[in-house]
């Protein structure tokens, strides 16, 4: 067992998780490294400091070079607004330092192309938690597996209610692309749909700003969008992202369809997850709610109890985890930076075919 110093650049609401993973990981997972949670970097020295004394950090700063130069942080994690990543990680690559990015990879689709290449033979990172609860994690094994058979229609949704109400005001959230719903909510599904389906060949997309105003300046990012999609194994797609679905909280949603069956989830019910196979007896055929437990990818480290449920806070326990193994084996643990580049692709072949009102193949981006 060794340790390994973790510094972590921002300490915010992505700050804070990563924090507490860092924290937890070692314990849960009985990881080989054990994070020694050395600096923490935030804007001002003041929230710094206040955010090494809530996050138990041995030091804290509010120049991120300083953290990433230092000999004592031997690994990073950025959890910094979007703009900032891609001078952060090509400051660690540069030192061969691992490097864990939160998504989006980078502000723009140069950004995670810039970033995506220095991470080549280096151990990177992209922050896509959902994925990871035990739930999609058997999603994914039971498509691989072929137990619905050839896949042959997806539908998928991130829909949440934040900027729902037309008199919130404008802040951070509704200025630049990065922070409008294709930059925010789309990267998550759009990794889902990659990770549980395969690559996106060609896609027609529709963008659009229902608030264009709000109280205390002009939105310049989009509220909400759909895309229809062909898949490269041949499968239809359908994809809607939204800020403004009234009532949807953590509406991060799929249905699949394959020639055998079909399975169904909802982040909202995230412990569940509802498979039909059309070889059960007609009489009895339908979905089935199948409830998380230890026989479910990494559920048992959490609880031995099936159905008591894993939350958010563990997806990140899982992330952490899988950081820290790429970095002890020295191999790349999906989804890397490239995999990040692959999601930011879509959502620039998105964003133009909505511009142009026409299907675009997304190799062209």
């Amino acid at each position: 067992m060794a340790e390994i110093g973790i510094g972590i650049i921002g300490g915010g609401y992505m700050g804070k998780a990563h924090a507490v993973a860092m924290a937890a990981v070692g314990a849960v997972f009985d990881t080989a490294l054990r994070p020694r949670l050395e600096m923490v970097c935030a804007s001002t020295d003041a929230s710094a400091e206040r955010y090494r004394k809530a996050f138990g950090f041995a030091r804290a700063t509010a120049d991120w070079a300083v953290l990433v130069r230092d000999p004592k942080v031997e690994a990073i994690v950025i959890a910094s607004p979007q703009e900032t990543h891609r001078e952060i990680a090509l400051a660690a690559f540069a030192l061969g330092k691992p490097v864990f990015c939160e998504k989006p990879l980078g502000a723009s689709l140069d950004d995670s192309r810039a970033m995506a290449a220095a991470a080549k033979g280096q151990i990177s990172m992209t922050g896509f938690n959902y994925i990871r609860t035990p739930a999609s994690q058997f999603a994914r094994q039971l498509v691989a597996s072929g137990a619905i058979g050839d896949v042959t229609w997806f539908r998928g949704e991130h829909t949440e209610d934040f900027m729902a109400d037309p008199n919130s005001p404008a802040t951070w959230r509704t200025l630049g692309d990065a922070n409008g719903t294709m930059g925010d909510l789309a990267p998550h599904m759009i990794n889902a749909a990659l990770a549980l389906i395969g690559p996106i060949g060609s896609l027609i997309a529709e963008v659009e700003t229902v608030h264009p105003t709000r109280p205390g300046g002009v939105v310049t990012n989009d509220d909400h969008a759909q895309m229809m999609c062909r898949f490269a194994n041949g499968a239809m797609g359908q994809m809607y992202f939204s800020r403004i679905s009234h009532g949807r909280k953590m509406g991060y949603a799929y249905e699949i369809t394959g020639t055998k069956g079909a399975i169904k989830f909802d982040q909202e019910d995230q412990n569940a997850l509802w498979l039909y196979s059309m070889d059960e007896p007609e009489a009895t055929r339908g979905f089935r709610k199948i409830l998380m437990g230890p026989a479910h990818p990494d559920y048992l480290p959490f609880c031995q109890g099936p159905g008591h449920g894993t939350g958010y806070q563990d997806q990140i326990i899982i992330e952490a985890r899988d950081f820290l193994r790429a970095i002890e084996t020295k191999t790349p643990v999906w989804p890397t930076f490239q995999d990040g580049l692959d999601v930011t692709q879509v959502v620039t072949a998105a964003l133009a075919s909505s511009r142009a009102k026409a299907w675009v193949d997304v190799a062209a981006f």
